[in-house]
């Protein structure tokens, strides 16, 4: 009797647990407590077990050779300003080495999962810098720039307007650099986000962030063509359906990873060695699902404003800090965030979607801090600029992101309803341990079967305590 009311106890206290829904194409679909963290993924078949070995004693042993090598052979004596720079780099390459052992794989694995460990380590070395830069005056911010590059002092801030003339005779002469940026950006966020409803929210809600902000920044006043023709349909349009594209191609493989060592004849094993710069698998995503609409219209709105924070950092940390638009460090920051978006966006959405998650991502909690902290030294270095504030479009601005979500939401949400009853096809009837595919990883992404599947879970349980019941009358 004390087993059954045990079990009768634990499956009502199962019940009662947090009601967060499932991701319909994703692979982390356990609901045991038990399990790893779904945001940290691990290596399960490892071919060349040569690079997959820790190597701990390995690097602490090459550290301590590079630092005496550098304490007794360089001439210290030679130049302060080497010193310092020198400092500086060997602190940071000690500390990379460091988030190389111990900091978490993060949810992807290839080509290697130290090398998602280095861009963690790299954006909390950038969130640091940017932290020290906060305790610095504006003066001091731009010596600061101007060591790393001489060339910045006397740069004047990008005044640019493209609204001054919108005549049809200049269309040709928009194509430039800036083009092609924005359709290799919006590939990537294609790849990343893997849903083409929230993909054009994001292309059409950054024109009206375009207008919101013109008042404080010039050289976002274009002609209406500019961002209805070139960027919305065009430049965006073409780099979302490309980047869909990409990704339909790599849902539809069939993924079998053969061993390097199996392998004969050395065009066979480079071309081996180049897959692993692949993805090990892929599936599909469910970023709207009609269970968990408010949850999820909250998750589309931190992400939607977040990214279009990120986004407008980039204009106004160019144009406070008078750093031209081709120079490097923009490049580098570009670079930089877009490997940092790549882990966060996956973090975001397992934190989102799956409930064996129970804490937000490292690199996504890393991101988010990036993005206030750029954000908030913009406003504090440019106050007289902030100044200038019209809160009334900041608020309109604020309002047309969550409005253009809450409508995308509950419009996906009645366009698939209708769909189902339009098809009027029988559910199909899948088994949850029938759901994955053994060979390729990917997911039946049926939300029938997923509710067929929890309601036997459920069934299963309340047949598993009737039969203990049955025992111990007998």
């Amino acid at each position: 009797m004390a087993d059954y009311e045990e079990g009768e106890s634990a499956f009502y206290r199962s019940k009662s647990r947090r009601k967060r829904t499932h991701s319909y194409g994703s692979m982390t679909t356990s609901c045991d407590e038990n399990d790893d963290d779904p945001s940290e993924q691990k290596v399960g078949d490892i071919t060349i077990t040569f690079f997959y070995k820790p190597r701990t004693l390995t690097a602490l042993a090459l550290c301590i050779i590079a630092m005496l090598y550098f304490a007794f052979v360089r001439d210290a004596e030679h130049n302060q300003h080497d010193n310092f720079w020198h400092g500086c780099l060997g602190a940071l390459a000690l500390f990379l080495v460091i988030c190389l052992l111990i900091c978490p794989n993060g949810p992807f694995i290839r080509p290697h999962p130290a090398i998602w460990r280095l861009v963690f380590g790299i954006s909390v070395v950038y969130a640091m810098f940017l932290a020290f830069l906060l305790f610095q005056s504006y003066k001091d911010f731009l010596t600061i720039l101007q060591y790393f590059d001489p060339n910045l002092k006397g740069a004047e801030p990008d005044t640019e307007v493209y609204s001054d003339d919108c005549s049809w005779s200049v269309f040709v002469s928009r194509l430039d650099i800036f083009c092609v940026a924005h359709f290799l950006g919006f590939t990537v966020k294609a790849i990343m986000l893997r849903n083409a409803h929230l993909l054009w929210l994001m292309s059409i809600t950054w024109e009206f962030t375009e207008i919101a902000f013109s008042h404080l920044l010039e050289n976002f006043k274009e002609c209406w063509w500019d961002s209805l023709i070139l960027d919305i349909l065009l430049c965006n349009g073409l780099g979302i359906h490309f980047g869909l594209f990409i990704c339909k191609k790599l849902e539809m493989r069939t993924y079998y990873w053969e061993s390097i060592k199996d392998l004969h004849g050395a065009s066979k094993k480079f071309r081996r060695a180049v897959m692993q710069f692949t993805p090990v698998s892929w599936t599909s995503v469910q970023w709207f699902n009609p269970k968990d609409v408010k949850s999820r219209f909250l998750a589309l709105c931190l992400l939607v404003l977040m990214w279009q924070v990120a986004e407008l950092n980039t204009f106004f940390l160019k144009h406070i800090f008078a750093i031209p638009t081709h120079h490097w460090l923009n490049v580098a920051r570009i670079v930089l965030i877009s490997l940092i978006t790549m882990p966060t966006t996956r973090q975001y959405y397992l934190y989102s979607t799956d409930t064996r998650c129970k804490r937000l991502g490292t690199q996504a909690w890393v991101f988010v801090c990036i993005t206030c902290l750029e954000a908030i030294l913009c406003i504090r270095h440019a106050r007289e600029l902030f100044s200038q504030t019209q809160y009334t479009w900041v608020a309109a601005w604020v309002a047309v992101e969550s409005f253009a979500c809450f409508i995308l939401v509950y419009v996906l949400i009645i366009w698939r309803g209708k769909r189902k009853l339009t098809d009027g096809k029988v559910p199909s009837r899948v088994p949850s341990h029938l759901r994955f595919k053994e060979m390729d990883g990917q997911e039946n992404t049926d939300t029938d079967s997923e509710d067929y599947a929890e309601d036997k879970r459920s069934s299963y349980s309340r047949k598993s305590l009737r039969t203990r019941r049955r025992t111990k009358k007998e």
